[in-house]
């Protein structure tokens, strides 16, 4: 993901979640970062390259999305965490 993309995935989550929802947010990311039974590792050069190489064929192609239908989907995703999981949580933190 670009950093483009991930400083406005961030922003979003900074507009549409409270501060408690982002801390656990992040605390349900972290977690999971750490359950995975492989530990990320960083792209060498070459498939670094070779991603870029496959991206600018695929645009060549016509096969992407604009970021209008990008957002219009992650709208759609975090609509239902909002629904299920965030009210659920802003009910517990009431306690």
């Amino acid at each position: 993901m670009s950093t483009a993309t991930l400083n406005g995935l961030r922003d979003y989550l900074y507009d549409t979640l409270s501060p408690a929802n982002l801390i656990w947010l992040g605390t349900q990311l972290t977690e999971r970062g750490r359950m995975q039974e492989e530990p990320l590792k960083p792209y060498t050069k070459d498939e670094l390259l070779a991603r870029i190489e496959r991206s600018e064929q695929q645009f060549a192609e016509g096969k992407y999305k604009t970021s209008e239908e990008l957002w219009r989907e992650l709208d759609g995703e975090f609509h239902c965490l909002d629904k299920e999981e965030l009210e659920k949580m802003e009910l517990e933190e009431a306690v």
